[in-house]
């Protein structure tokens, strides 16, 4: 009897391990709902300049001013949420902020992260909790390379971290922006807190979140040798923002 307790507690053990990206997990405040990032919280005073495309998972935000008029702009937290990733990623990203949400739909816990990139100031750390149109950054060019807009994604898949040259650009692993938030203006949630899954993409040496996917992919990236102006590095991991 307790030989079978044993392997029964085991397989609990072993079987939650496999459930959570990383072992870790954070309580964080269960999203009521989603706004815009910009222009809270019906994204007044913007346009969507580019959509959802196979090689552009996202949507990019500009000023109806056009430009670099919206440099400088507030960029808000869509939800409720815990940030898992706020820091300079270089390449064609600059400063990205993610932040992870749990919403509750068809009386289930969901998760997704949401991600902010091109940023000209960050103003959250990782491992912050941060509430529904809360400020966490500024608009910005990353260092020249853009006009001044926000690059938004919304991921269901959480493993992708700033590594998105990993995984298909389709809706296996991503929602379309603005139809998840349109779909999804309010929740029922209650206060509820729930237990979110953290940590599901690993660190490297220079500090760089990347999937515990890539790891199978290296041998693809490794011939990729990347170009460099001073610490900018231009095309790490031969991933580009947009």
């Amino acid at each position: 009897m307790r030989r079978w307790l044993f392997w029964i507690c085991l397989l609990l053990f072993v079987t939650g391990l496999v459930a959570v990206p990383g072992g870790d997990r954070a309580n964080v405040r269960v999203a009521d709902g989603f706004d815009h990032p910009v222009g809270k919280p019906n994204a007044e005073g913007y346009y969507m300049a580019r959509g959802f495309l196979s090689y552009h998972p996202g949507e990019d935000w500009n000023g109806v001013k056009g430009g670099n008029s919206d440099l400088g702009a507030p960029v808000y937290s869509i939800g409720d949420g815990y940030v898992t990733f706020a820091t300079d990623a270089r390449m064609g990203w600059g400063n990205v902020v993610l932040v992870r949400h749990a919403y509750v739909e068809n009386g289930k816990t969901q998760f997704a992260d949401s991600m902010y990139a091109h940023l000209n100031t960050i103003l959250v750390k990782k491992g912050q909790a941060v509430s529904r149109g809360q400020q966490i950054g500024t608009i910005g060019t990353n260092r020249g390379m853009y006009k001044a807009h926000l690059h938004f994604e919304i991921r269901k898949n959480l493993y992708i971290g700033i590594n998105r040259s990993a995984f298909a650009k389709d809706f296996s692993n991503y929602f379309r922006p603005g139809q998840f938030i349109a779909q999804r203006r309010r929740l029922p949630s209650g206060g509820q807190v729930a237990s979110i899954p953290i940590n599901s993409y690993k660190t490297d040496s220079e500090g760089m979140e990347y999937p515990a996917a890539a790891n199978a992919l290296n041998s693809r990236t490794q011939g990729d040798k990347s170009s460099t102006k001073g610490k900018f590095r231009v095309n790490r991991f031969g991933d580009i923002g947009y």
